[in-house]
């Protein structure tokens, strides 16, 4: 948190005492004299907490307030003000969804305090933000949660299994207690240089290793290594896979069999398809969450809108449900998404089936005999096979990494670290028509 105050008052007088306080007492802060310049101030940079006037010409504060509240923005601490308050309008405006209020002229000890606290509740806000947005409230998500909460009473590590996109990362961060240490980074060569590197920082928190399956032999011997010491630091240890651990481990994985013989606790995650009637809460969740972020102007997802939504299939899982929801908020000509809008983006799906499944028809498999490999050691079969596999998808795609990715299961960061690993150039398959 930047410790940043947006104060919205027509007055400037009031505007400039305020800001001359809370500036001396160490908050940044930016001004706007009338609802359009908070909305605009706002969706250029979010603050920590915004100090709303209500009598102002053109558009009253609980005017504002309320469109915040309606379009799922009050994820920012608000207290209102007045020069004309009574005990009915203060809480008119906390049951809308205001922090506190504040009658002017406002006594400096009070506004102190008010700030502080309204400080205090949007750093837990974004403590809760960055624990991760559940993955539904129905009956299939509460009782996965419900398992989710009862493997983690048992301190040892967990992994979570899935298809690409189903919220492995949501549901970890789930675990994660507040103000805890959270180590997650991408690359992962620290596993295999010096695995107990984070563990003095992560003490008491979270270590999330996104897919076990991308892990080199170094890296999965680090692994092992590092797992021998999380009880002492108090640390847990989640891990996802696109695939179980049965078949990591027939395939060789040394770290998934070391795991299983460790007792590690495995739950599977459902895919978006198995709880489609979250896909509207999660559509909301992830349009708000751009929107705080000034990703995207102001937009509101229809009823009609999201029930389009709901009725797809969504193959890609959360990240495609994402990359709809902003392709919507940009296209659409108005505040409201509808349904029509909706219907629009989704028959451009149905128009490129490439993006959604490969074009049998124009490119049929083709057919190897791997009978070749059979006598090799089982890392350099499997090396074998993986680059063949990933080659053929490559030409399918036509160098197209989104959809490569979407059909072999994996994210796009870390299908990039696996093509390097068996020493794929992506470049050679772009532009390549495939005309032979």
């Amino acid at each position: 948190m930047t410790n940043s105050i947006l104060v919205v008052d027509d007055e400037i007088g009031i505007r400039e005492l305020l800001s001359e306080i809370l500036r001396d007492e160490g908050y940044e802060i930016r001004l706007a004299a009338n609802a359009a310049e908070a909305r605009q101030s706002r969706q250029q940079e979010p603050p920590d907490v915004i100090l709303l006037d209500i009598w102002m010409p053109d558009e009253d504060g609980v005017s504002l307030l309320k469109e915040w509240g309606n379009t799922g923005q009050l994820t920012i601490p608000v207290v209102m003000m007045s020069g004309h308050a009574t005990v009915d309008m203060a809480v008119e405006a906390t049951r809308m969804g205001a922090y506190d209020f504040l009658e002017k002229p406002i006594a400096l000890p009070k506004l102190l305090a008010t700030v502080a606290r309204a400080m205090q509740a949007g750093q837990e806000i974004q403590q809760q933000t960055q624990s991760g947005m559940r993955l539904g409230q129905s009956a299939i998500m509460k009782a996965w949660y419900q398992r989710l909460e009862q493997l983690a009473s048992y301190h040892r590590p967990i992994v979570l299994v899935g298809e690409a996109g189903c919220g492995m990362e949501w549901a970890a961060r789930h675990l994660l207690n507040a103000k805890a240490p959270w180590f997650a980074p991408e690359n992962l060569e620290w596993l295999g240089n010096n695995p107990f590197q984070p563990l003095a920082e992560t003490q008491g928190g979270i270590i999330f290793i996104a897919d076990l399956m991308q892990l080199s032999i170094p890296e999965q011997q680090g692994l092992m290594q590092l797992v021998s010491k999380l009880e002492r630091y108090h640390i847990r240890l989640i891990c996802g896979s696109t695939r179980s651990l049965d078949d990591l481990v027939v395939m060789g994985h040394v770290a998934a069999d070391f795991l299983v013989r460790s007792d590690v606790l495995s739950l599977v995650i459902p895919p978006l398809r198995e709880h489609a009637e979250d896909i509207p809460e999660i559509a909301l969740a992830f349009l708000n969450r751009m929107i705080e972020m000034g990703e995207l102007p102001v937009r509101h997802l229809t009823s009609g809108a999201l029930n389009v939504l709901q009725q797809q299939r969504w193959p890609g899982n959360l990240p495609m449900l994402a990359n709809a929801v902003r392709t919507l908020a940009l296209t659409s000509t108005g505040v409201e998404i509808t349904s029509t809008d909706a219907h629009q983006l989704i028959a451009e799906y149905d128009d490129e089936p490439s993006d959604l499944e490969p074009d049998h028809a124009s490119h049929p498999k083709e057919s190897k005999d791997f009978s070749r490999i059979y006598d090799k050691p089982l890392r350099e079969a499997r090396d074998e096979f993986e680059k063949g596999y990933f080659e053929y998808h490559l030409k399918e795609a036509k160098g197209n990494m989104s959809r490569v990715a979407e059909k072999v299961g994996l994210e796009r960061t870390h299908l990039y670290r696996k093509l390097k690993q068996l020493g794929i150039h992506t470049p050679l398959y772009r532009n390549d028509r495939m005309d032979s």
